[in-house]
């Protein structure tokens, strides 16, 4: 059975969506921008930004999304968020 991944889209720092999948013990994940902060990237821009990096969504789940304080103990800051889904190395 193939190993799943996470992979997460939310605004890089300086404030382009961008999709990545976590890998553990690597210096660096790969990663997926869009260069605009909106429209939010659709489920068919994710997908083939995704099928760019050799990944697909696992069948059978969704993206969730959360949000979370800019500042974690400040509930006035700015809200961000974060969207997640379990993905598949393409070919694996």
């Amino acid at each position: 059975m193939a190993d799943t991944f996470t992979a997460q889209m939310t605004l890089s720092p300086a404030g382009f969506w961008r999709v990545y999948v976590v890998l553990f013990g690597v210096p660096e994940w790969p990663e997926h921008s869009w260069g605009r902060i909106a429209p939010i990237p659709t489920v068919v821009e994710r997908a083939e930004a995704l099928a760019s990096l050799g990944y697909e969504v696992a069948p059978g789940t969704e993206w969730e999304w959360i949000e979370y304080s800019e500042l974690p103990d400040d509930p006035g800051s700015t809200v961000r968020l974060l969207a997640a889904s379990s993905v598949l190395e393409v070919g694996a």
